[in-house]
């Protein structure tokens, strides 16, 4: 199938045929439109989660395990039972029988973070399973009721250990459904042949999610309906599994999260969703649960470790003949997520020879997850790193060596392109952030007792558009629209980038238009990942819009201007429908409205498969720029300058654009710097469950961000834009490593790269 969609007219393919926003601008995309929801938030009336009241509501603690795999041998909840305040005590004894969650990526509206049993027998499967749940009648009691329960164990052997289980032996890994290898040529020979080489090793640590709001949930039985406010990032998918789980139909499960503090791959459905609901029935009561900030470490997954070998060959002009990108990862027995971080390599660069493989080992351990941009994140780190000691082996500038390496097809698919402005944006970065003023000897420069570095890094990541996309849209005789899909706000700004999209897709001014969200009861089965939801957002609205239009004119008559008018030869503008090449020709909706006697219309559709992806290669890009000074006494390091370049198409609000990109640059300088998950190979438990001793970027350790892009649609998206949300991230870490190195003369090829590694 893929091959045969690679192959097709342009015309065949969603995209083939430029969506009309990227010609047609009413005023509203483009726009530094500040956000719809700003008001509610800082105002304190955004409710969230764990903010939703409900009559006769309880609070719930959980009890970890502490050991990493084996079986409860003994458990005494009896003086908890016995505690103030303490409603119930659940455990695999009391627990109603429940079905095993889909795990996420196993079908289309699986959203489980394991696919394990839960409470359901006395098996343990990593250290920090919940071992009891404790209802009461504040959050105090039932805190101080977890802690008095005794669970004894029957301690097993664990694999825990990454580099006992790699010398074992390792499998290949697959993402998505697909093998993580890719081959072309020898690369191997070809690397040995080389006039130029570098081949080394990098590794990145164990990271574990910390948003700003803890995993919250507020849910209730009422009568046969399981109602959940939750901080989900999958609606949709959250309540046709919870429903799978409880033996439901998925209509009997609601769940709704109009706001998210943060989600970066976490807010999906882990195990305190099923405890919590339930826990609610046993009781018979709503209850709210919050996991602790070491709750999160202990129940929800992270990124987990790698092990890459980046080797790079060139001829004597700087092309590259031999590209290999190999290396180890961990996932678990229970889950589908090995971290993928030979996909920014696929892309990235044009090389006669190819080698890229990611190969796994299983661990007892708590499942890993998706963690913005799974792969590129960290692939990029490896990859971009290897290209900087290219370049010096050379002695050309990293940037021209990326330049001639610039590929005019994908490497591996052979796709052509959808739209690649990599080049401009690498050469508006180096002009604006001052790239011709660095010193390429190392340890050159310095202020005082600082050394100064430049680094610069290539970032990319894929364009998604995946399969469930719906919208509904309602019309009404006041001229106004409402929206309805079952999307979610994480603080990116969806609800304020969509309205500007809709009313400039409907000609109507934004206070016209109400978009509905974060509800499963709204059309769609859409997450809020892979940088994919507004691309999917953006398809459906442009479905239920054709939608519309058909059956305007369907009850146009033949009084209206709009007489045996076709519909594609008519759109949007000022408040309702004209003739594309003859806008006099125009209706406005209160009008059609009027003479066909209709308060509303409403249209519900879905947007054709997203089979662009097969037919083009379609790729968000940047050009990373930092500068960095490090202590030549104490060799702590510390960012003064960073720019990011970048090259995603159309950009659909500046102001909101900013603060994504800016996002993922800072949580990059945390992966280069600072962030790494502490993990006990004995016991298999995470030693630093907190942001005490895990360290994420605070204010003092960001500096001014600049961010500047080329603007440039791609003519086969949905409003000519790509995905924003992760792309930052990507290359962050290498740019940083680069200009370290620059700085310093030392390679630090083990993230993170902390003061010890520069003494």
């Amino acid at each position: 199938m893929a091959k045969a969609i690679a192959i097709a007219p342009d015309s065949w393919i969603p995209g083939g045929e430029p969506d009309p926003l990227i010609r047609e601008r009413h005023g509203h995309v483009g726009r530094p439109v500040s956000r719809i929801d700003g008001p509610l938030k800082v105002s304190g009336k955004a409710p969230f989660a764990a903010e939703f009241p409900m009559e006769g509501m309880i609070y719930a603690a959980l009890s970890y395990s502490t050991i990493a795999k084996g079986r409860i041998s003994s458990l005494d909840t009896a003086d908890a039972e016995a505690a103030p305040g303490v409603v119930l005590v659940m455990t695999f004894r009391n627990a109603p029988r429940m079905q095993p969650p889909p795990l996420f990526l196993s079908g289309a509206k699986a959203a489980g973070g394991d696919k394990l049993p839960v409470m359901q027998d006395d098996r343990i499967h990593w250290n920090g399973q919940p071992v009891a749940l404790v209802l009461a009648e504040t959050q105090e009691q039932a805190d101080h009721a977890k802690s008095l329960i005794r669970v004894g164990y029957e301690v097993e052997h664990a694999d825990i250990a990454f580099a006992a289980a790699r010398d074992r032996g390792t499998d290949t890994a697959e993402f998505m459904g697909q093998p993580l290898h890719d081959e072309i040529g020898d690369a191997e020979k070809a690397l040995q042949d080389a006039a130029f080489k570098t081949d080394a090793t990098y590794t990145t640590p164990r990271h574990n999610h910390n948003p700003i709001e803890l995993h919250g949930l507020t849910v209730a039985w009422q009568g046969d309906t399981l109602r959940m406010h939750d901080a989900q990032q999958l609606v949709a998918h959250t309540a046709w599994s919870m429903a799978q789980v409880f033996g439901l139909d998925e209509k009997q499960v609601v769940v709704t999260s109009p706001f998210v503090g943060g989600g970066f791959g976490s807010k999906s459905m882990w195990q305190h969703h099923i405890l919590a609901a339930a826990g609610a029935k046993l009781a018979g009561r709503p209850v709210r649960i919050v996991l602790s900030r070491e709750g999160v470490f202990r129940l929800v997954g992270g990124r987990s470790p790698t092990e890459q070998r980046v080797a790079l060959g060139a001829d004597q002009s700087g092309k590259l003949t031999a590209l290999i990108h190999t290396g180890v990862t961990v996932k678990t027995p229970h889950n589908a997520m090995p971290e993928p971080f030979i996909l920014p390599t696929r892309s990235a660069y044009a090389a006669a020879n190819v080698l890229l493989d990611v190969q796994k080992v299983e661990l007892d351990m708590l499942g890993n997850t998706f963690m913005r941009a799974p792969g590129e994140a960290v692939g990029t780190f490896a990859l971009e790193c290897a290209m900087d000691e290219l370049a010096e082996k050379l002695g050309m500038d990293p940037i021209e060596l990326r330049v001639r390496n610039e590929p005019e097809k994908d490497p591996i698919s052979g796709l052509p392109f959808s739209s690649r402005h990599i080049v401009e944006a690498y050469r508006a970065g180096a002009e604006r952030f001052g790239w011709s003023r660095r010193n390429p000897k190392p340890r050159s420069v310095s202020d005082g007792e600082w050394l100064i570095g430049m680094g610069c890094a290539t970032g990319t990541y894929p364009y998604y558009r995946m399969p469930g996309g719906a919208a509904r849209i309602t019309l009404t005789s006041e001229g106004k629209a409402i929206v309805d899909i079952a999307v979610h706000e994480m603080g990116m700004g969806t609800s304020t980038v969509q309205t500007q999209v809709t009313a400039d897709r409907l000609g109507l001014p934004m206070d016209a238009i109400t978009f509905n969200y974060g509800d499963s009861t709204l059309p769609g089965v859409i997450m809020a990942g892979g940088s994919q939801q507004t691309a999917a957002i953006g398809a459906s609205v442009i479905a239920a819009h054709n939608a519309l239009i058909e059956e305007l004119l369907r009850l146009a008559g033949n009084d209206s201007p709009l007489a045996g008018l076709k519909a594609k030869d008519v759109g949007s503008r000022n408040g309702g429908l004209c003739k594309l090449d003859e806008p006099e020709r125009h209706e406005t909706y209160q009008s059609l409205l009027a003479r066909a006697q209709r308060d509303k219309v409403t249209v519900e559709t879905q947007p054709p498969q997203p089979l662009e992806t097969m037919h083009w290669s379609m790729h968000s890009h940047s050009a990373m720029y930092c500068e960095v000074k490090v202590n030549k006494v104490t060799g702590e390091p510390r960012v003064t300058r960073f720019l990011g370049s970048f090259d995603c198409g159309r950009i659909l609000n500046p102001k909101t654009a900013t603060s994504q990109f800016r996002g993922g640059i800072i949580m990059g300088l945390g992966l280069a710097l600072m962030e790494e998950t502490q993990f006990d190979e004995r016991k298999g438990r995470v030693m630093n469950p907190s942001l005490a001793e895990y360290h994420v970027p605070v204010h003092m350790d960001v500096p001014e961000i600049d961010v500047i892009w080329t603007d440039i649609p791609d003519p086969h998206a949905p409003m000519g834009a790509h995905g924003i949300g992760e792309i930052g991230i990507t290359g962050t870490g290498a740019a940083v490593a680069n200009a370290i190195y620059n700085a310093t003369g030392k390679r630090v090829r083990d993230l993170p790269i902390t003061l010890d590694k520069l003494l």
